[in-house]
């Protein structure tokens, strides 16, 4: 079965269908390192979406990712029930 190649625009359109969902976002951050977030997807706008994090977790309330993170898989997003 062939797979639509992914765009931003099915990206975003993915994304706001899931508005309000819990999530995992796992982000590259240097070489071989990965840092784990949780949070709830919260808003999506025209270049990027906003991601309020966990509390218990993290220093700080919310983080923006842009589509183009999830596109070149600098990021990836998990709606997985392990959250």
């Amino acid at each position: 079965m062939k797979t639509m190649p992914l765009t931003l625009a099915t990206i975003k359109n993915k994304l706001d269908s899931c508005i309000g969902e819990r999530l995992t976002v796992v982000a590259q951050t240097g070489r071989k390192k990965t840092v784990k977030r949780h949070g709830i997807l919260r808003e999506t706008y025209p270049a990027v979406f906003v991601v309020d994090l966990n509390q218990e977790e993290n220093a700080f309330e919310r983080v923006s990712y842009s589509y183009t993170d999830v596109l070149t898989k600098n990021i990836e997003l998990d709606f997985g029930e392990g959250i």
